[in-house]
């Protein structure tokens, strides 16, 4: 992977280069989309994995995850049902979501990272603000690190379109196309072999 230099890179203390895996028990992929224009649901997935190697350069990193699509949990079954349906996700026929990283670039205190995005067999390119929260050693003689991230997409980008309009309104729809993602991130620094 290659990137070109913008602005400097940001100090990262302890920075440690290195191939990481995810841990799904420490860490969450979540969402937002605004309902019926008033309110906002939260939701998470509740399985993922994927693979980052922080590069000796950062700015050479790169990250590879997919996500379990039928794992969406909006803690209203009835909800995820449908959202798991045709309608939404269509897990049946895609079922997952997977982000791949083409290029790690500073932006102010942190990164972005550019990807292509995969949901419901379409694949868009996004980019990620990303910051870097640190590492550590573990408990079990291991190394940790800590990543943010966040973006916000259209779902009818994707092909996620289903919608309706609110009764007595001027075109208002039940769902908001943009969704925002954020995810928190803890991984463990493989091991030598």
């Amino acid at each position: 992977m290659t990137s070109t230099l913008t602005t400097s890179t940001p100090t990262n203390p302890g920075y440690v280069a290195g191939t990481w895996d995810i841990d799904p028990a420490h860490s969450e992929v979540s969402f937002v989309v605004r309902h019926m224009v008033v309110s906002k649901v939260r939701g998470r997935f509740n399985q993922f994995e994927g693979t980052i190697v922080t590069a000796e350069d950062p700015r050479n990193s790169s990250v590879e995850a997919t996500i379990v699509a039928a794992s969406i949990d909006t803690n209203q079954e009835q909800r995820d049902t449908h959202v798991r349906s045709a309608d939404f996700l269509d897990v049946e026929k895609y079922p997952s979501l997977s982000f791949t990283s083409t290029a790690v670039r500073p932006s102010g205190e942190g990164y972005e990272a550019d990807g292509e995005l995969t949901i419901h067999g379409v694949t868009k390119p996004v980019t990620l603000e990303l910051e870097l929260n640190g590492f550590t050693p573990d408990l079990y003689g291991g190394t940790r690190a800590g990543f943010s991230a966040k973006t916000e997409i259209n779902r009818q980008d994707f092909g996620v379109s289903y919608n309706g309009p609110i009764p007595g309104t001027d075109n208002a729809m039940v769902l908001s196309d943009k969704i925002a993602l954020t995810l928190e991130i803890e991984a463990v620094l493989r091991k030598d072999v």
